[in-house]
């Protein structure tokens, strides 16, 4: 009697799997990606906004570049390297994209891309090779020269007793002249969030 229980409970629980079958995304709709949703409690696209629209609005409104220069001419801003001090896998090139961007639609300044360089390089290469008209061919020599260079470390601190959990992020930005080698200015943006364990039922 055991032996045949066995076997029909083996039997409906296949029967069950077969109906169900395996999970997926199948169906899905557009969302607007200024939407605050968090669906973990890892860094996400919201974060990168906030940090982003912070140190674009920061620098553009900061003493040293709220005046036009007398010359009509912008800024010349590299974002460099922006260092992830978090314990978790972060798109920093993202982020600094981000940033570029934000820097770029307040109009006060003008961006040199750091990966467009290296790609303007391989290019400069090319053109030197032969195989461009030598009268029409570019080179090295005539590059705009940069005026100050962004950094920045972004860093977190994670705290966890019993049933929540902290999670705070603090990205610091600095804007180094490139002649004098001088901070001209540096800001942070710090975000915290609160999280609570719950079951999850599928």
């Amino acid at each position: 009697m055991n032996t045949r229980r066995l076997l029909l409970s083996a039997c409906l629980a296949a029967s069950l799997s077969a109906c169900t079958g395996p999970r997926a995304f199948t169906r899905g709709t557009y969302e607007d990606p200024n939407t605050i949703e968090m669906l973990s409690d890892r860094f996400n696209e919201n974060d990168l906004q906030l940090i982003a629209k912070k140190m674009a609005e920061s620098l553009a409104t900061s003493p040293r570049f709220a005046q036009p220069r007398p010359d009509g001419s912008l800024p010349i801003v590299l974002v460099g390297k922006l260092k992830n001090s978090t314990s978790e896998h972060i798109d920093m090139r993202s982020l600094g994209d981000k940033i570029q961007t934000a820097l770029a639609q307040t109009g006060r300044f003008a961006l040199v891309d750091q990966q467009a360089r290296q790609d303007i390089a391989e290019e400069y290469e090319y053109q030197q090779s032969g195989y461009v008209d030598p009268n029409a061919a570019k080179g090295p020599g005539q590059q705009t020269s940069v005026d100050f260079l962004m950094t920045g470390d972004l860093a977190s601190i994670i705290q966890e007793v019993g049933r929540d959990k902290l999670v705070y992020y603090k990205m610091t930005a600095k804007l180094s002249n490139v002649r004098t080698g001088l901070i001209e200015w540096t800001d942070e943006k710090q975000i915290r969030k609160k999280f609570e364990k719950r079951g999850v039922s599928w």
